[in-house]
C-alpha cells in the first residue's frame, strides 16, 4: 500500500515559506493519497537550547495553523511525534547501522554545528530520527523540499541497510515528492524565509499587516525609477506573484514590468490583493478554530492513534526480525 508522510517543525503559526514550500502541497497530496500522515516533529525542536512554555505554545500555533490551511483530519492523519514513542525507539536502532562519518558529512550539520561552540549529540543524530520517522510508517513517498534531500537519501540508505543486515525487505527504500514551488526567498531577498530572520509574513497576519511587510520588501536591484525596466526573472515579489496570483495576472505584470508601465509599489498592490484572496479563508478558519480548541485536541488525538497503529505494528515486526522480540524459553531446555 503506498503512503506518504512528511513533518514540520513547531515554529507556531506557519509563514507564507512554510505554506508555499510544504503545507499547501500537502493539502493538494492528502486528496490523492488516502491515508497520508502530517507530523508536527517536536522531538526535532529540542536539539538547541529551547523555553518548554515557548516550546508548548508552538505546537499548538502549527497545528491549529496546519488545520486552517486545509489539513482534513478525515483524510490524513496530523499528529504530534512525541505522542508516539516508536519514533525514539526505531531511532535508536537505526544509530547502530549508522557510519559517524555519514552524518557528520550532512550539509544541515556542518552548517549549524559551525555556529555553536558545543555542539550537542541531538544535532548529529537528527537526520537518524527523521529516517525513523519516515520508516516507521514504511512510507514509500515523502514530499520535500530541495534542502531536504540528502536527509531522505540517509533514510533510503538505512532502508537497505536494514534489510540487507536482516535479510528482510521490509523497509521501502522512500522517494521524494518535490515541492512543485521553488525555495521561497525571504522579503529581503538575501535569504530563505526564516521566521528567525524576521523575513517573512505569517498567514495570520491581516491585510494591513501583509502591506506593512510588502511595501519595503526588495525587488529588483537595478529598477531605481518607475520609469526604470524590469527584470521580472530576478525580482522576488514577482516569485510571490507566481505562487498566489491567477496565471492572467502573473502574465500582466511580467509585461508591466518589463515595459514599465507599472512601478514596484504597484506591482505589490496587486500581489497584496493575491495574497488576501488566498490567506483571508486560512485566517477565518483559524479564528474558528481559536473558538473552539477542542476540534484542534480532537484531531491531534485521532491522528496520533492511527499514527501508534502503524507504528507499534512496524515495532512489533521489527523487534521479531532483529530477536528483541519476547524472551522465551531455550528450546533445549523443553526437551
Amino acid at each position: 500500500m503506498s503512503r506518504i508522510f512528511s513533518g514540520i517543525q513547531p515554529s507556531g503559526e506557519l509563514h507564507i515559506g512554510n505554506y508555499l514550500g510544504a503545507v499547501k502541497n500537502w493539502v493538494q497530496l492528502q486528496e490523492t493519497h488516502p491515508g497520508a500522515l502530517f507530523c508536527v516533529v517536536d522531538y526535532h525542536a529540542i536539539t538547541g537550547t529551547y523555553d518548554p512554555a515557548v516550546l508548548r505554545a508552538r505546537r499548538w500555533g502549527m497545528a491549529k495553523s496546519l488545520l486552517a490551511a486545509g489539513i482534513d483530519p478525515a483524510k490524513a492523519a496530523l499528529f504530534v511525534q512525541s505522542d508516539v514513542p516508536e519514533h525514539t525507539e526505531l531511532s535508536w536502532i537505526f544509530t547502530t547501522l549508522t557510519p559517524l562519518g555519514d552524518l557528520e558529512r550532512q550539509t544541515q550539520f556542518k552548517d549549524k554545528s559551525s555556529k555553536v561552540e558545543s555542539i550537542p549529540a541531538g544535532l548529529l543524530m537528527y537526520p537518524v530520527l527523521q529516517s525513523a520517522d519516515i520508516l516507521l510508517y514504511r512510507a514509500d513517498s515523502v514530499p520535500v523540499g530541495e534542502d531536504q534531500i540528502q536527509h531522505l537519501e540517509l533514510a533510503r540508505d538505512t532502508a537497505r541497510k536494514w534489510n540487507a543486515k536482516f535479510g528482510q525487505e521490509y523497509f521501502p527504500e522512500p522517494k521524494p515528492l518535490l515541492t512543485p514551488t521553488r525555495r521561497i526567498m525571504g522579503l529581503d531577498g538575501q535569504s530563505k524565509m526564516s521566521k528567525s530572520l524576521g523575513n517573512t509574513i505569517g498567514l495570520m497576519e491581516t491585510d494591513d499587516e501583509i502591506w506593512a511587510k510588502l511595501r519595503p520588501a526588495m525587488t529588483d536591484p537595478q529598477r531605481v525609477r518607475k520609469t526604470d525596466v524590469g527584470r521580472p526573472e530576478v525580482c522576488n515579489i514577482f516569485q510571490l506573484h507566481k505562487a498566489f496570483s491567477r496565471e492572467e495576472t502573473v502574465a500582466q505584470v511580467d509585461g508591466q514590468c518589463r515595459s514599465a508601465g507599472w512601478g514596484c509599489m504597484d506591482c505589490k498592490k496587486v500581489l497584496q490583493e493575491s495574497m488576501v484572496q488566498e490567506l483571508a479563508p486560512i485566517r477565518g478558519r483559524a479564528e474558528a478554530l481559536d473558538a473552539e480548541p477542542q476540534r484542534v485536541l480532537d484531531a491531534l488525538a485521532g491522528g496520533a492513534e492511527t499514527a501508534r497503529g502503524i507504528a507499534r505494528e512496524t515495532m512489533r515486526e521489527v523487534r521479531g526480525y532483529m530477536g528483541l522480540d519476547a524472551v522465551t524459553v531455550p528450546t533445549e531446555l523443553l526437551a
